[in-house]
């Protein structure tokens, strides 16, 4: 179902959320939809089964823009991304469905506590990365079964994340992607596609089950597009192995500020 919310003069500040946010996310390879769910929970009192629609149907230009973005400058595995996509299609249909079947309460609380465990796993990936300092740079675009069966678990499970909370599901597509060793810059980019693959099919999904307010999503994409562009030219002056850490060690911590804040709330 699509609607149009009243509009309200706090609604002026969502074009620069979404600048800060389409801006972030596409220069480490979400979609935006983690930052927007708790924006829309906790700052504009938006119920959970409408934000989680809203969320992906706002997440859509970030992934497209950054997508594109990555693909000219050459930054997205295409045959990994394929096979993380494909299973991801799964997993977002699924996801979408069971939304229907939990509370608002519930569903705010599960995202809460997946925020903070996607991210404590994150930063134990990043300092497991670091400390090898090992890329595979002439043999990640090679597959095998263990590759193809990693991809579609990771794919999957990302679409049910993407799905169920309206998130981006890019924390399990980077996971899966970082354990295969691959450039920084190819991480961020073919998590994107993925991301963007994931967001299409659990929207067309909650077109059945979930509530979409446009107001909100015109007012959200309005700074996200442009946001989302200037990621992807910052991240091409960025050498591999280098400045990566940090940054996602900061979307980490903020991930768990937001998770802990949501639980609480």
């Amino acid at each position: 179902m699509i609607f149009h919310s009243v509009f309200e003069y706090n609604y002026l500040w969502l074009p620069l959320l979404g600048f800060m946010i389409g801006f972030l996310t596409s220069l480490i390879g979400g979609g935006g939809g983690f930052f927007f769910i708790p924006v829309l929970i906790l700052i504009y009192s938006v119920p959970a089964q409408i934000a989680v629609p809203t969320s992906l149907a706002a997440s859509l230009p970030i992934c497209i823009a950054g997508s594109v973005g990555h693909y000219r400058q050459g930054n997205i595995n295409l045959r990994i991304g394929s096979i993380f996509a494909l299973a991801g299609i799964i997993g977002a249909i699924s996801g979408a469905g069971l939304t229907s079947l939990i509370t608002p309460e519930q569903l705010k609380t599960s995202f809460g506590i997946y925020s903070v465990l996607i991210a404590l796993h994150m930063i134990i990936n990043t300092w497991r990365v670091k400390k090898s300092r090992t890329y595979n740079e002439d043999n990640y675009d090679k597959l095998n079964l263990k590759k193809i069966t990693k991809s579609s678990v990771y794919g999957f499970f990302s679409g049910i994340i993407t799905g169920t909370f309206g998130t981006s599901g890019a924390a399990p597509a980077l996971a899966g992607l970082f354990t295969m060793r691959m450039p920084i810059k190819l991480v961020v980019g073919t998590s994107l596609l993925v991301v963007l693959v994931n967001a299409v099919s659990a929207l067309a999904a909650h077109f059945l089950v979930g509530k979409i307010d446009l107001t909100l999503v015109y007012f959200l994409t309005a700074g996200t597009i442009i946001g989302a562009l200037t990621g992807p030219k910052l991240l091409a002056g960025i050498k591999i192995g280098s400045k990566e850490g940090p940054i996602r060690y900061l979307y980490a911590l903020g991930m768990i500020i937001f998770g802990i804040i949501i639980i609480l709330n």
